[in-house]
């Protein structure tokens, strides 16, 4: 859900704009890549990255601290096997639902090229247009992971409003729901699943795709059972982190204390690790940690 510190950075109406002036090159790996180029009105073919850098050319700063430069992105080579989507809602699926395109929600696939599995992380508004996508790469979805318990990241009713979510996706889809264990009663009431159809974890468990280990790093404060993944040099943190504030922590299950633990313990995340967070609360969508040390002002926090 909205991180206040990420909203008062860049608003989401600053996002939407920005969202819609600029092409995202999706963090992708492999041949999906190319059919991910989208022609911006002004340049035939371009990138984000291509437009940052021009961005940069003409900017020195972005007015709140940081260089916009730092936000490019630097990938890790990944291995062959490794299938890896960034979709963001309203955009890439969902595209008729205003309240998606209004949350900016990141949805991620990640999987195992050579045997065609994938998880989905926070399936929610769209789980059949999610299944669709991923059916075009020639993969299958073998499960899901969930960051935390909130309806725009697992579906479930906000604001007066109903949202699809895990329990659609496993009325086409039977797999397994990964869920920190101290998330699964918030899960349970929140969802329309019930405990049969979680996959209860404990910080440090790793769940296999294929061949491609996903390690799951328990990180509360936003909720009870808040986690985030990290797999081949990627932190797809939730809404535990974003490249700009970090989540809220006055809602149900919230805790501030714990989220400051939660947020040194990513403080100590390789440099070279690349950050994915839960929503585009920012002109960029992905970032290295070192550049999110340095330009997030809740580590400054810390220290």
């Amino acid at each position: 859900m909205n991180g206040s510190v990420g909203d008062q950075l860049l608003g989401v109406r600053h996002v939407q704009q920005c969202a819609a002036r600029l092409i995202d090159d999706q963090s992708v790996t492999g041949s999906e890549r190319r059919r991910q180029i989208v022609a911006h009105d002004r340049d035939p073919v371009t990138t984000e990255h291509d437009l940052l850098a021009r961005i940069e050319a003409r900017e020195p700063g972005d007015g709140i601290g940081h260089r916009t430069g730092a936000y490019a992105r630097s990938m890790a080579a990944p291995t062959d096997r490794l299938y890896f989507r960034q979709l963001l809602s309203g955009r890439d699926f969902a595209v008729n639902d205003t309240m998606a395109a209004q949350m900016v929600n990141f949805v991620y696939a990640i999987g195992d090229r050579q045997t065609g599995e994938c998880v989905l992380v926070d399936p929610a508004y769209d789980p059949a247009g999610l299944v669709d996508i991923v059916a075009a790469d020639g993969m299958h979805v073998a499960g899901v992971l969930a960051t935390h318990y909130h309806a725009d990241h697992i579906g479930g009713s906000i604001m007066g409003h109903d949202i699809a979510g895990i329990a659609g996706l496993l009325e086409q889809v039977t797999c397994p729901v990964h869920v920190q264990a101290d998330e699964v009663p918030w899960v349970e009431r929140s969802s329309g699943v019930t405990a049969a159809d979680l996959v209860a974890h404990r910080s440090g468990d790793v769940v296999r795709v294929g061949a491609v280990d996903v390690l799951l790093v328990h990180t509360p404060g936003h909720t009870p059972g808040s986690q985030c993944f990290m797999v081949e040099g990627k932190l797809v943190s939730g809404d535990t982190l974003f490249l700009d504030g970090c989540g809220r922590t006055d809602l149900p299950g919230s805790d501030h204390a714990k989220m400051i633990e939660s947020l040194n313990r990513l403080s100590k995340v390789d440099d070279d690790v690349v950050l994915y967070p839960g929503h585009r609360y920012s002109l960029a969508s992905s970032a290295t940690m070192a550049a999110v040390k340095q330009s997030n002002y809740v580590f400054e926090a810390l220290a």
